[in-house]
């Protein structure tokens, strides 16, 4: 009888457990058929104009922090357009994500959407809500599935920490010490202590890609000893710079964060700028021998090209072009160098390069690798018309959008199709 009894409560205990096994799935595929949807709620947006840049740069140079004593109060007024553009960019960077801002009295909302496998999204909306110092999450929500708002930072810190940001990072979060959300604009006020900027600096590049930056350097170092001052063609650096990209490749290096990182250290070296600005360790490793870097004969193009290409591999192509346009129109109406066709075809032809860096990063490298010239990355624009005044671009264009200025750059177009580099 004690067997049989026995006997009976093991199958209990079986067919109890069993059931808690069953219910746990059950809830698991239930709170994943709510969470989980088949469509983003927020479209992929790449609407970014040379206003949007020309603001930007404009609260950056505000902004920065050697224009005013460590520990001062200062106070950043950015408007919706603002905060949205920077948290686009921040998410698709760091998270993988689109997003998108609408502002409230008192209230900021969020939303996100991002992919995950099968073809499907997690759509995310978060309400942060003002209070005297900074906002806190009043509501989280992952598609129909309403979740505690205590669990919105962790996520967060989980999402990016996974995609390389370092916890460094969230000192920026200490400088700020109130915010006020208004229905059109948002306003921070904040504090910079002497040391956190060149800790930020560091937390925002994970140490791989340090580790990636610091081979290129080397790399570009060897390559400048013997020619120190001497003027040197992007084809030239970029064969073995690329050279080396396909060989860490092969030994199970991201390509694409290899493309990345070759043409960061080469734009950093071409602009005369240490690569210690965007991470401070840098300062201790071998310094490449200055040179002037040229493309087509022009230190300008090469200028042109590289920051336009390394803006497209990092952030996204309407980014790069945004860049490109805003310079050329700033040339024009400062009184500079005027707007230029043919620079605008070098930011163009970066554009397309840093396109494929990421898109295509392996036959890239291959490419590369194999010998290019001059003419391989840039077409001839020595046609184009340069160095216009704005009244004359605008007379003779229409300035941007104009007829005449879009023939201009079907025309651009048209040459870069052309080339092999590019098809």
């Amino acid at each position: 009888m004690k067997r049989l009894s026995d006997s009976a409560s093991m199958r209990r205990l079986a067919i109890g457990l069993l059931a808690a096994v069953f219910g746990l799935v059950l809830v698991t595929l239930l709170l994943l058929a709510l969470a989980v949807e088949r469509e983003p709620r927020v479209p992929r947006r790449d609407q970014v104009s040379p206003a949007d840049v020309e603001r930007a740069v404009a609260v950056l140079r505000h902004n920065d922090p050697r224009r005013s004593p460590p520990g001062q109060l200062r106070s950043l007024l950015l408007s919706e357009r603002d905060l949205d553009l920077l948290v686009q960019h921040g998410a698709r960077h760091w998270l993988a994500m689109d997003t998108q801002l609408q502002l409230q009295p008192g209230r900021l909302l969020a939303q996100a959407s991002l992919p995950v496998p099968w073809g499907r999204w997690l759509n995310v909306q978060l309400v942060l809500r003002q209070t005297a110092a900074v906002p806190e999450v009043e509501r989280l929500q992952i598609g129909r599935l309403p979740l505690p708002a205590a669990l919105a930072l962790p996520v967060l810190r989980s999402l990016a920490a996974r995609r390389g940001l370092q916890p460094e990072a969230w000192l920026a979060m200490r400088w700020v010490e109130s915010v006020s959300i208004g229905p059109d604009a948002v306003a921070v006020m904040y504090r910079i202590d002497p040391d956190t900027v060149s800790r930020l600096r560091a937390a925002l590049v994970a140490p791989q890609d340090q580790q990636r930056l610091r081979a290129y350097q080397e790399r570009l170092t060897e390559l400048t000893r013997d020619s120190a001052g001497q003027a040197r063609s992007v084809a030239t650096l970029l064969s073995p710079l690329f050279s080396l990209a396909a060989e860490r490749t092969a030994q199970g290096g991201d390509a694409a964060a290899e493309n990345r990182a070759a043409l960061l250290t080469l734009t950093f070296y071409a602009n005369h700028r240490p690569l210690g600005m965007l991470v401070p360790a840098a300062y201790q490793w071998a310094r490449p021998w200055p040179a002037v870097v040229q493309l087509r004969q022009r230190q300008d193009f090469a200028l042109h090209f590289l920051i336009s290409a390394v803006i497209a591999a990092e952030a996204g192509t309407p980014l790069a072009d945004a860049v490109g346009l805003w310079k050329e129109l700033a040339d024009a109406r400062s009184g500079g160098s005027g707007f230029s066709f043919n620079d605008l075809a070098a930011d163009r032809a970066g554009t397309r390069f840093g396109e494929l860096a990421v898109g295509d990063p392996t036959r890239l490298q291959q490419r590369i690798a194999a010998g290019v010239g001059d003419a391989d990355l840039l077409p001839q624009v020595s046609d184009l018309p340069e160095h216009l005044p704005e009244a004359e671009f605008v007379a003779r264009y229409g300035g941007v959008g104009g007829a005449a200025y879009n023939r201009m750059l079907a025309t651009i177009e048209s040459r870069l199709d052309s080339m092999p580099m590019f098809q």
